[in-house]
């Protein structure tokens, strides 16, 4: 049993709580029974205590976002700096797309979604995009559909991507004014890399459809979700989304605003295999988990062979080890990409 200490109040702001402590972050009548469906974790794998002295680690409860909006953040470095003098590890996070900017302490741990690999230290890792189960959620089993081999594979996507110059234009011209407010002082956010990842997205797809060996399977977006404006039409595309996932043996996955893809682990739910493209970022459990044997990795500098690295990946393996990765995949999701299974590997459970 891991013994946790939390040094500062939880807010309400629900995204915002630490996510190792949202499970436990519940109103009467919710048992444990339920929090093991859910998240993964038992209350007999985590114990909370009064005391710095006797737990294994603090935990920060709020992400680094809420402290520097608040202005709150002199409050959590203070409860950074009390824990290194009676040398304890903290564990805090950054949520949305881009994070802050924060002074760096040798007992931080810092998860985070977004950011660029090489420019961060070693005591900022990973975390994953914690989602509900989409097999149950959307159909009702906890059974992934697995697709036979077949020589020409299917390369799903559907979401946004935008082929047009003065979109990507826009996108790049508004990075570029995100990163002036940041390198001024005018904002905490840290700069980003300077590219239309809407223009990113619709290039890889483009090189896929016209490959040969390949079979796309692409549903396109002018917006985010389709537009849905209501409930109606979120369970739609919702619906839409997933099927096409069920449907792919692949499935492109490329940055969003922030440097990482929801869609990576929501392929993986699903037994899919995620065509990643690699723009330098954080994945989780970068030292535990060998993600090339999971995904096809492509580096950001050869988007523009995609397509061959498919069939490369593809035609390596087996009838077997293809149906085979697949349920590895979800096994891995289920395992170690949620909440509690996450956690319990990183604190050596």
């Amino acid at each position: 049993m891991i013994q946790i200490f939390v040094p500062l109040t939880v807010h309400p702001k629900r995204r915002h709580i630490f996510p190792l402590l949202k499970p436990f972050e519940k109103g009467e009548g919710y048992n444990d029974t339920t929090r093991m469906e859910q998240y993964g974790i038992s209350e007999k794998d985590i114990k909370f205590v009064d005391t710095i002295e006797i737990a294994d680690y603090v935990v920060l409860p709020m992400s680094w976002n809420f402290y520097s909006s608040e202005k709150r953040l002199t409050e959590a470095q203070k409860a950074v700096e009390g824990a290194a003098m009676r040398g304890k590890k903290v564990l805090s996070f950054m949520t949305g797309d881009f994070g802050v900017n924060i002074k760096e302490y040798p007992n931080l741990v810092v998860f985070r979604h977004s950011g660029e690999r090489a420019k961060l230290s070693a005591n900022h890792k990973g975390y994953p995009a914690f989602i509900k189960d989409p097999l149950q959620a959307q159909f009702n089993t906890d059974q992934i559909t697995v697709r036979p081999y077949t020589p020409q594979p299917v390369v799903g996507f559907c979401g946004q991507a935008n082929a047009s110059l003065f979109n990507a234009a826009k996108e790049y011209f508004r990075t570029l004014g995100r990163n002036v407010q940041s390198k001024s002082g005018f904002s905490r956010a840290p700069s980003q890399q300077l590219l239309s990842t809407s223009y990113l997205r619709a290039s890889v797809l483009k090189t896929l459809e016209e490959a040969q060996g390949v079979t796309s399977n692409f549903i396109y977006r002018n917006k985010y979700r389709a537009g849905a404006a209501n409930d109606l039409e979120r369970k739609k595309t919702t619906q839409e989304f997933y099927e096409n996932l069920q449907q792919s043996d692949y499935v492109v996955c490329v940055r969003g605003a922030g440097n990482f893809s929801v869609r990576f682990y929501e392929a993986l739910a699903m037994g899919r295999i995620p065509i990643f493209i690699d723009t330098d970022c954080v994945l989780p459990l970068a030292e535990e988990i060998d993600w090339k044997q999971h995904v096809v990795w492509v580096p950001y500098g050869e988007r523009d062979r995609v397509a061959e690295k498919v069939l490369d990946f593809h035609n390596y393996l087996s009838a077997a080890q293809f149906e085979a990765l697949q349920l590895q995949n979800r096994k891995l999701w289920l395992d170690t990409l949620r909440i509690g299974g996450f956690f319990k590997t990183v604190l050596g459970e």
